[in-house]
């Protein structure tokens, strides 16, 4: 159908491949005092659950990415990721005991990657805000999207900085002069809105393509109310952008964007969509609305020198089928008083089950349950979520202790930390997906593309094959 001068596939492509829901199995609470291997001077050295997830079959790994932490880029925080374990039931689905067993730092010439805001303006140095992540099938290496940007970067196993993607002009922010500023909307006026780049990431899987995905609108197509978010597609092999493609949201208000993009083949994606309510650090509550959409990027425009909100513009969006894959919303835990958390980020495509489905696994950013004043000073915040208003009764300490507490709500009155408050737990919810739901091919091992030879062997049932070969 035609909507304003562009045009919406919405699930034509798609619809058949949708045949059923995932099914809800179970979902646990990690307490939100965990730490990682190193600790910090900055968030009382808690683990950052978890700003994405991701699965590599290849390896048997599970991935849990922490963001630059709290603070808007003030705090100086070394960034890493979290390889992580988790128990999971091969017949049920079922999964338990998380437990962190290695956690990396994000380094460039043996420096750290730090959490704090660009500065000057037009430089990122080494200003990260980790977002998004999958892992190279050939090498093991991590790509991460960041927000600042927005980046893309290749790390080793180490966190070694590899090597930066090159991203399209239309996507740096810039001023009025056309200077990119990196640091501040203040004054610029194209570009990615601030701390809203590179938030999905996702990777083919052949490993030859790289799809960023920005959180939201960008300021010169619509910003905080823009209906589009652009998917850039990379080439791995070079670095750099071939392709972009418009999204369009469900909706835009109460601060809704996208938190993370799955590859479910190699033209078929899982969305997360969310808006910022759910219990959270000062979040509201209502109307909780967290959803995952199956798009297909098939026949979608190369929109690279197209502006999304011209009124004369005419592209073709991906194909999105409007009925969510799952609400995320829709089940919920006791230990956050059957109340769905605010920022659902991570999700993951976890390993095959007995019955011949997939895991898929979904995961909670807690902001390390941490918040903090205009003089950089944090507090822990610690909740009773139990009430049914738990920011009522929500209260700040100093970070690390548990006198000198207050209510969150006046920032004054005295408060008591009794054993029926609780810092915000990261959440993992486990769900099934059945056999033949979608058409997913799971990333194969493939050896470096320096080595790679194209051969062609023949025509399948769905059309032409190919194999690498050294």
């Amino acid at each position: 159908m035609r909507l304003r001068n562009y045009t919406l596939l919405a699930g034509l492509a798609i619809a058949s491949t949708l045949s059923a829901t995932p099914v809800f199995v179970n979902g646990i609470a990690i307490p939100g005092g965990t730490g990682d291997a190193f600790g910090a001077s900055v968030n009382d050295g808690r683990l950052g659950f978890f700003s994405d997830i991701y699965y590599d079959p290849i390896r048997g790994e599970w991935w849990g990415l922490s963001d630059r932490g709290p603070g808007g880029g003030t705090l100086n925080y070394d960034t890493r990721v979290q390889r992580f374990t988790v128990d999971v039931d091969p017949n049920s689905g079922q999964i338990s005991n998380f437990q962190v067993v290695e956690t990396i730092k994000f380094t460039r010439n043996g420096q750290a990657m730090d959490g704090i805001a660009p500065s000057p303006a037009d430089l990122l140095g080494n200003s990260l805000d980790p977002e998004g992540i999958v892992i190279n099938p050939a090498n093991g290496h991590l790509y991460i999207s960041d927000e600042y940007g927005p980046s893309v970067y290749e790390f080793d196993r180490t966190g070694a900085l590899v090597r930066e993607f090159t991203p399209p002009p239309n996507v740096i922010p810039r001023d009025g002069a056309n200077v990119p500023n990196f640091a501040s909307d203040a004054t610029n006026v194209a570009g990615r809105r601030g701390n809203r780049g590179f938030e999905g990431l996702a990777i083919s899987p052949d490993g030859q393509y790289v799809y960023a995905m920005l959180q939201s609108g960008m300021l010169d197509e619509g910003g905080g109310n823009g209906v589009f978010n652009r998917i850039v597609k990379f080439d791995a092999s070079t670095g750099q952008a071939v392709a972009q493609y418009a999204y369009r949201m469900e909706g835009s208000s109460q601060g809704r964007g996208i938190s993370a993009l799955v590859a479910v083949n190699d033209r078929e994606f899982l969305v997360l969509e969310r808006n910022n309510r759910g219990i959270g650090i000062g979040a509201d509550l209502t109307p909780q609305n967290k959803k995952v959409f199956e798009i297909d990027i098939t026949g979608a425009t190369d929109v690279t020198g197209i502006d999304l909100d011209d009124p004369g513009a005419v592209f073709t969006t991906v194909s999105k089928n409007p009925t969510p894959y799952l609400d995320l919303a829709a089940n919920t835990l006791p230990e956050l008083g059957h109340l769905s958390p605010e920022k659902w980020e991570g999700l993951a495509i976890g390993p095959m089950l007995n019955n011949g489905g997939y895991l898929l696994l979904a995961g909670t950013d807690n902001d390390y349950s941490v918040t903090q004043n205009g003089s950089n000073v944090q507090f822990d915040v610690y909740l009773r979520v139990t009430d049914a208003d738990p920011y009522q009764t929500s209260i700040q300490c100093p970070l690390g202790q548990t006198t000198g507490c207050f209510l969150t709500s006046d920032g004054i009155t005295p408060a008591t930390l009794t054993s029926d408050f609780k810092l915000l737990p990261g959440v993992l919810h486990a769900y099934t997906i059945a056999r033949g739901e979608l058409n997913y091919v799971s990333p194969a091992s493939v050896p470096e593309p320096s080595s790679w030879t194209m051969i062609v062997i023949g025509l399948g049932a769905a059309g032409w094959f190919r194999r690498r070969t050294r």
